[in-house]
């Protein structure tokens, strides 16, 4: 429409409704569409590129996700929550090798008068605990298992960490009080010796002594390639009848929730302190380790990862979207035809660019969707064949496709200039 004003007033352009600019940009949507699929073996391996991208992002991602919660999920497995430990040797982090070995100067052994002390001062402590471990091969009617952890308990150590008891019961205070010849074993040693069997009631020894199962501790599987269920709980009392007296113990506490797990810490490393008489500055001479310090190294050491290995996954894309910009110039090339026609014929510098850049965009996008189906594919394969659960979080769902998406725009930058710049009658000659 052609708008006349008074000589001397500049032309008023009539104003554009909602209805043009969405109908504007369908039509520059379905362009593009059409030309994509004008070209789809080209445009398939154009998005390889994109696919791969993404999916590494995300795979990578979902990975270190799965790590984090399968060694977090065993730690609760190992030590239960709001539960902490007291050891002549409990620190952790790195270590060199002379603090190692100024530790292990300066570190007392823990007795079961340090657990008596500590269970009757720590009055924030829910439970308090004991545990002494070694390790031995069992013989069973000419069976062998190798490397079982032998642990004695007090009683209220299956509380402490969370034990499931599958058949049978754990150790009573009666068991601790009497020194009894009792066991609970862990699924490994179940199967190896009574399968098909109850195991309860029956009879195993350990280093020579006749022990009687009372329980079996339900399955917990494996960390790291590692049994969890290679285990033999005797009475700590037992333990030292069987190994020993003079062998260092660990101390557990445990609070009543987590609101009150850190006050019961701090105060059970308070009265370990004054029990072995040290004040001012000087440095404790045992170790403490606590479930959530351990889950915060996890976390970090996690987070490490991502930071290192994200950013070098994401040059995959980077590719992508050169491969993207390159097949964007053939396509200038190829329809320059088309673009001095349409300009020619009143299209604006704006809407050839912006049907170029939709182009470039829809390719990412849909190689980004590709890409993330194939993620989630490689996720599933790893989830059933791998005890590491692959777990694809929103986050990177969301940063895999805003950088695909993003990446294809940018791609697209530079052939939608270069072709919104044609002059028409340069365009149309070369037909």
């Amino acid at each position: 429409m052609r708008v006349y004003t008074r000589p001397g007033q500049p032309a008023v352009q009539p104003k554009r409704g909602i209805r043009s600019y969405i109908s504007f940009y369908l039509d520059a949507f379905r362009l593009a569409l059409q030309s994509v699929l004008a070209h789809k073996l080209r445009a398939f391996l154009t998005l390889i590129g994109i696919i791969i991208g993404v999916a590494s992002v995300v795979v990578v991602g979902a990975s270190i996700n799965g790590f984090n919660s399968y060694v977090l999920t065993n730690v609760g497995k190992v030590l239960g929550i709001n539960h902490f430990m007291i050891a002549r040797m409990a620190a952790s982090g790195r270590m060199s090798e002379e603090q190692w070995e100024r530790m292990m100067k300066r570190n007392k052994r823990l007795y079961l008068d340090d657990y008596l002390w500590l269970k009757e001062h720590c009055s924030t402590c829910a439970e308090v605990g004991a545990q002494a471990n070694t390790q031995l091969k069992l013989d069973h009617r000419g069976q062998e298992l190798f490397g079982t952890q032998i642990a004695g308990v007090t009683a209220n150590m299956g509380e402490i960490e969370n034990k499931e008891i599958a058949e049978g019961r754990f150790i009573t205070p009666t068991d601790v009080e009497h020194t009894a010849l009792v066991c609970v074993i862990g699924m490994d040693v179940r199967e190896k010796f009574f399968q098909g069997l109850n195991p309860v009631g029956q009879e195993l020894k350990v280093n020579g002594e006749p022990m009687r199962v009372v329980g079996v501790e339900a399955k917990r599987g494996s960390m790291f390639g590692s049994s969890l269920d290679n285990n033999l709980y005797v009475p700590i009392t037992t333990f030292g009848h069987l190994f020993g007296r003079r062998q260092s113990i660990q101390l557990h506490g445990k609070a009543d929730n987590p609101a009150q797990f850190q006050a019961a810490m701090e105060e059970a490393r308070m009265v370990m302190r004054n029990r072995h008489k040290l004040v001012g500055e000087v440095d404790d001479d045992f170790g403490l380790v606590n479930t959530d310090q351990i889950k915060g190294q996890v976390d970090q050491f996690t987070g490490t990862i991502a930071l290192v290995v994200t950013p070098i996954t994401l040059l995959s894309l980077i590719v992508g979207g050169i491969v993207v910009m390159n097949i964007m110039l053939v396509s200038v090339t190829e329809r320059t035809f088309e673009i001095g026609l349409r300009k020619a014929v009143g299209a604006r510098r704006s809407q050839i660019l912006l049907q170029f850049l939709i182009e470039s965009s829809l390719l990412s996008s849909v190689g980004g969707m590709l890409g993330l189906l194939l993620a989630a594919g490689i996720a599933w394969l790893m989830n059933v064949t791998t005890p590491i659960p692959m777990v694809i979080t929103f986050g990177y769902i969301l940063l895999s496709l805003l950088v695909s998406g993003g990446v294809g725009m940018i791609a697209g930058i530079y052939p939608a200039f270069k072709a919104s710049r044609l002059d028409p009658i340069v365009a149309l000659s070369k037909n």
